[in-house]
């Protein structure tokens, strides 16, 4: 049994593509820009806010100052409707609370700008999470495992009794960046191949073998 389990957010606990590409999608619309499907959002999250306007803008907009306006542009209306379709994946609350039942230490390490994650967590799992931590100006964000340490540091985390579970090869390299096990969920945005291909230790289709690797004794 892993004592301590790091999910990732988006793609992991939460199906927040649509919310996503609506806003960004907005953002296009009033510029005059082309929007995007929701099938290429789901390429083009994972790696930070910053890196999603980067791939969602046209080239010409690609500065540090054109990204920094859409992303003043963005942030504002994600916050405001990142609830509108946002929803746990089928069987994730009911995974959470037999986690901690079993006395499993469970955290949160997202690439989504960190003033945002602790009041969605409450949000969707209120009560659940003790430690969270989303992404810091000035920080690298994952797949560097600066706050992945971090977040073990506080967690009282060490490698060996630490899983790592996310959806996207951003979140492999993250445990491996980290000494981590990884587990690869089949359910977010990427497929079973990008994970296969990037190592991952373990996969679930499902959270019932999520939670078998979690409470396994092997």
């Amino acid at each position: 049994m892993y004592q301590n389990v790091i999910f990732d957010l988006d793609g992991t606990l939460l199906n927040t593509i649509d919310d996503l590409a609506d806003a960004a999608n907005w953002v296009c619309r009033n510029h005059g820009w082309p929007t995007h499907t929701v099938e290429e959002y789901k390429q083009y999250v994972g790696n930070g806010m910053k890196k999603l306007a980067q791939r969602f803008v046209p080239e010409d907009w690609r500065t540090p100052e054109g990204l920094q306006q859409v992303l003043e542009e963005f942030m504002p209306y994600y916050d405001a409707h990142k609830e509108d379709k946002t929803a746990p994946y089928p069987g994730i609350a009911d995974l959470l609370k037999e986690l901690k039942g079993a006395g499993v230490n469970i955290a949160v390490l997202s690439n989504k700008a960190h003033s945002l994650v602790p009041s969605i967590l409450e949000g969707y799992f209120p009560g659940v999470f003790s430690h969270a931590q989303g992404a810091l100006d000035g920080l690298p964000t994952k797949p560097d495992p600066t706050l992945l340490h971090r977040l073990m540091e506080e967690m009282g985390a060490t490698k060996e009794n630490t899983l790592f579970v996310g959806d996207s090869n951003v979140d492999i390299q993250t445990a491996k960046n980290g000494g981590l096990t990884s587990c690869g969920v089949l359910w977010g945005f990427r497929s079973r191949g990008e994970l296969e291909q990037e190592g991952a230790n373990f996969l679930a289709e499902n959270t019932q073998q999520l939670k078998e690797v979690i409470l396994s004794d092997a």
